[in-house]
């Protein structure tokens, strides 16, 4: 890293990460051209780049990828879990080559560009992952401008005075703005994507979107759900007025403690009502929120599709995907709470059901995309038990 005080931009260098105290990281940019300032952490995944930049959970949010070959099978029209991308943009150690792949549709590149996301490449990207597990997510800017003019102290003033994610909603920002019923399953190569031509017979499972992947929605509807999926800010009354069999609270960017000021009292309403609850993510952070818990900002998050995860109950282990910066503080549980997954990496909590209830949540993200399928059984879990299901 070169200090701001003797830096003297590369010969070059088209791109830039600036660190709150000056320092900078140099490279050669792509995407977008221009700068944005977020946190930065790291992904472990080595497949799945597009899928993981259009994760809303990721706003707010810069990604180093430890995979050094991101962007060598292009971009195309399925492999996304919203509508555009979220992150801010992304780290890469080797050049973004010329898509090879028989489903490309146009280069990661100039996808990034077209999107208005910002790219960094020629970096190394190991460096970078240990400075985040040694001190913690920062604050940067990263920026790109093809002739390489930079200013170093606007760009390093512009990530101190970016407040962080903590104390921040950013589910407001991501979430759909209207309700709409979901009818998409599973992607399968060759058909696309299977569609819910089943009607009334099917239970009924509201989904809450503070930020939702897509495939959450298809894997409901594959475990057999009809699925209305309302904004983060949706009232219990309009929850109720839909005449739920289930709520599913979903995954999301940003401090669950700042969401939780409108989405916790809803779930409250909906655990009193007694209708079944099942959580991801954010989702699974609220509702600990709502049993009486507490969450805490974690040090440098879980971000990947290799994350192992114990089940308390029999002790087998499941390989998950996570994209979390928060966690739930497991030894703020109330009585009626237990935890039924742990990090086997950290040992923090990655599962909670409450003893009194139909409600349920994980911290890790069992519809994957990317990453291993060992926890589809979750969606079947919470559909099965709802009333109306029929058992297959």
């Amino acid at each position: 890293m070169a200090d701001a005080k003797t830096l003297i931009v590369p010969k070059g260098a088209t791109g830039v990460l600036v660190f709150a105290d000056g320092s900078a990281v140099f490279g050669r940019g792509f995407g977008a051209v221009g700068d944005a300032v977020g946190e930065l952490c790291f992904n472990t995944s080595i497949t799945g780049y597009q899928e993981i930049m259009t994760d809303p959970s990721y706003a707010g949010q810069i990604i180093t990828f430890t995979f050094p070959h991101i962007g060598n099978v292009g971009t195309n029209l399925d492999d996304v879990e919203a509508d555009s991308p979220y992150a801010l943009g992304c780290i890469v150690r080797q050049d973004v080559t010329a898509p090879s792949n028989f489903r490309n549709v146009e280069p990661f590149d100039q996808w990034m560009k077209e999107k208005g996301r910002i790219g960094l490449a020629a970096v190394d990207t190991r460096a970078l992952t240990r400075l985040i597990r040694e001190k913690g997510a920062p604050n940067v800017v990263i920026a790109h401008d093809p002739d390489g003019n930079f200013d170093i102290a606007a760009l390093a003033a512009k990530a101190a005075a970016w407040p962080g994610l903590e104390g921040m909603d950013l589910a407001i920002e991501v979430t759909g703005k209207e309700s709409r019923l979901w009818k998409d399953g599973i992607w399968t190569i060759g058909h696309g994507y299977g569609v819910n031509e089943a009607g009334e017979e099917r239970p009924h499972v509201v989904a809450i979107d503070y930020g939702a992947k897509n495939n959450i929605f298809r894997n409901l509807v594959k475990a057999g759900a009809r699925v209305t999926v309302l904004p983060a800010t949706a009232s219990f009354d309009q929850v109720k007025a839909l005449d739920p069999d289930g709520v599913f609270l979903s995954n999301g960017p940003g401090d669950p403690a700042a969401t939780g000021e409108y989405a916790v009292p809803v779930i409250q309403q909906v655990l009193a009502a007694d209708i079944p609850v099942f959580g991801i993510c954010l989702g699974h952070q609220l509702l600990g929120l709502a049993v009486g818990a507490k969450t805490i900002k974690m040090h440098q998050g879980h971000r990947g599709a290799n994350h192992p995860v114990k089940r308390l109950s029999d002790g087998l282990v499941e390989i998950t995907s996570m994209n979390h910066g928060f966690a739930v503080d497991v030894d703020t549980l109330p009585a009626n709470a237990r935890s039924t997954h742990v990090s086997l990496f950290d040992g923090s909590n990655c599962g909670i059901e409450l003893t009194d209830k139909n409600a349920f949540s994980v911290q890790y993200h069992p519809e994957a995309s990317p990453g291993p399928q060992d926890s589809f059984y979750l969606f079947k879990k919470f559909v099965d038990g709802l009333k109306g299901a029929v058992a297959a």
